[in-house]
């Protein structure tokens, strides 16, 4: 399982270094389960997804050697999403992995870049959910995360998540409360060392 160990910006001057094979899997752990998620909501089957995963990490590996992220140019994620989104257009056309990325050439055109940027943002958003639900697991019993899962995110009627679980409707409305306050913690850390 992924645990996160470095903040966001520090990860990504490990990977301009270069050389550090320990950044590149912590980089692929962290962003895998979004850029193949991604893909799928393109309409890519699972082994066209593992491709165009490959293929971000080759573009990457490419450019990051000599990489300075500056906050004040743009987001990283806009970046990580350019860079996903011409693997799942060269995937489509069938262009060799790893061709040449130059994000000024107008190649995706505007209209496709405003289709997906929904899309893009539901997943990071799923993304830093599903991180920051596997960051708080051990902090919370199971029956806990349990109520947390079905009446907080599976919308079931509160009283029958207590009658299954043997506890008491407030013990779910808390479980809810606590598990959510939790997550929302997480979550604002996340984007803060984001950038």
């Amino acid at each position: 399982m992924y645990a996160q160990t470095t903040t966001h910006g520090t990860l990504l001057a490990r990977l301009s270094g270069g050389g550090d094979s320990a950044a590149w899997r912590e980089f692929c752990e962290r962003y895998e389960e979004l850029i193949r998620s991604f893909a799928r909501r393109r309409g890519l089957s699972a082994s066209d997804c593992d491709d165009v995963l490959q293929d971000v990490m080759l573009a990457l590996t490419k450019a990051m050697p000599g990489f300075r992220y500056d906050p004040a140019k743009g987001k990283f994620r806009s970046y990580l999403k350019t860079v996903t989104l011409h693997a799942i257009l060269r995937k489509s056309r069938q262009e060799p992995a790893g061709a040449s990325l130059s994000l000024g050439d107008g190649s995706v055109s505007r209209a496709i870049e405003d289709e997906t940027e929904d899309t893009w943002e539901a997943e990071w958003r799923q993304y830093h959910l599903r991180t920051a639900m596997k960051t708080i697991r051990a902090e919370f019993n199971a029956a806990d995360l349990e109520a947390f899962d079905r009446y907080g995110v599976g919308g079931e009627e509160a009283s029958a998540v207590a009658k299954d679980l043997s506890l008491s409707i407030d013990q779910v409305y808390q479980a809810k409360s606590r598990v959510l306050k939790r997550l929302s913690q997480v979550i604002a850390k996340q984007v803060e060392e984001e950038g």
